[in-house]
């Protein structure tokens, strides 16, 4: 089936729910014990079976769009130094320099196309080759060649560069994200226009993840703001793999669509209904007219934490200044973080206050369902073991 024949299906799907007041509904409903969330043995697996094993989202190429910038971060405890590049390509590489572990770059982002750690003077190009050894005469013999900066795998797709943090040997990275990346795609995000960041902070990454993945909160925690626009617990739901598509409807979709062809319903993004596409295990993009945000959950540093960057674009670069852009990510950002980052924060209290040893995801929670059973999946650590299904 196509995107667009798919789309179709279940925005035609979203209206019959309008119609009968039902949702989409899994067969029954899920526990998840509390532990989950709180049991730090059970956070280390999920970093070293998930988080530092398959493809993680790490900049937008609109971030780095010229040969010579670069982007700094810190991904769980690799400290990370992502560069575009004269041909082009990008590299995505450890910021540590193999003399005495300095990082070798020191800023957030900039354009260069050499770095010198400021320890000691080792100098190195972009695609992280040490060029220089300081003084080495006195230091004495060194393989240049074989000590530039540790490479990581790079991969690039859609307007989004990603990583795998600790590779063993051959990632299968479209068969892990190629059908979501290629529906990511259709939006042409890699000649948006960057707008900037927003930092928040939260509780668990899955207690920040599962708000991304169900409508059912809308009315209880977002009144004034998502459920003036948005039917609160209705949506429909698509996967590829562990990666998610949820549409949720308009309080107008019936008007926006009434003259729409059911083959057409796929051109009228955010005039009628949204989509959310989440990519496992942390990324979730949601496009709106205005902007576009995309939320990359960081874990840690402990297992009742996390940090989430809220990356914003957009497909056309503002004209004179960026005022109303700045405006709406800081709206959007204290959305997020006064309406669902807050409650996560609280939900935190609770789940440590073991009152009851099990969460519990309803038939309409879909999408948590879903992504609950692929981290179980991944924690069996069992590749025979059969995928979920939605």
């Amino acid at each position: 089936m196509s995107i667009t024949d798919n789309y179709n299906q279940i925005i035609a799907r979203l209206i019959d729910d309008i119609d009968n007041k039902t949702t989409d509904q899994a067969p029954g409903s899920m526990q998840v014990p509390t532990t989950a969330y709180t049991d730090a043995d059970i956070w280390q697996r999920e970093m070293d079976l998930i988080f530092k094993k398959v493809p993680v989202f790490v900049a937008l190429t609109q971030e780095i769009p010229n040969p010579g910038d670069y982007k700094t971060m810190q991904f769980l405890d690799k400290p990370l130094l992502i560069t575009r590049l004269k041909d082009g390509t990008a590299r995505v590489m450890l910021n540590v320099c193999p003399h005495r572990a300095m990082a070798v770059a020191d800023k957030p982002c900039g354009n260069q196309s050499r770095f010198t750690c400021p320890y000691h003077g080792w100098m190195f190009t972009n695609d992280g080759t040490l060029r220089g050894v300081a003084d080495q005469p006195k230091f004495g013999d060194f393989d240049k060649q074989a000590n530039g900066l540790h490479q990581l795998p790079v991969y690039e797709r859609s307007g989004m560069i990603f990583t795998v943090l600790e590779a063993d040997g051959e990632v299968d990275f479209d068969g892990f994200l190629g059908g979501i990346m290629e529906d990511v795609g259709r939006l042409g995000m890699d000649k948006w226009h960057y707008c900037g960041k927003r930092e928040i902070f939260g509780a668990n990454w899955k207690i920040a993840y599962d708000g991304y993945l169900e409508g059912y909160h809308f009315a209880a925690a977002h009144p004034d703001t998502i459920a003036q626009r948005t039917f609160s617990n209705v949506m429909e739901f698509g996967a590829y793999g562990p990666h998610t598509l949820i549409c949720f409807p308009h309080l107008a979709i019936k008007e926006k669509l009434a003259d729409v062809p059911p083959d057409e319903y796929h051109q009228h993004e955010n005039n009628g209904y949204d989509w959310i596409r989440t990519l496992f295990p942390n990324v979730s993009i949601f496009v709106a007219p205005e902007i576009t945000m995309i939320s990359q959950i960081i874990p840690g540093p402990k297992p009742n934490q996390n940090t989430t960057y809220l990356n914003f674009i957009h497909p056309s670069k503002p004209v004179d200044n960026d005022a109303e852009l700045e405006t709406m990510m800081d709206w959007l950002r204290d959305v997020v973080d006064t309406e669902d980052y807050h409650v996560g924060l609280a939900i935190q209290k609770g789940l440590e206050a073991h009152a009851f040893n099990n969460v519990t995801f309803g038939r309409n929670e879909r999408g948590n369902q879903l992504f609950h059973k692929y981290v179980d999946w991944y924690l069996a650590n069992d590749p025979n073991a059969a995928k979920p299904e939605l």
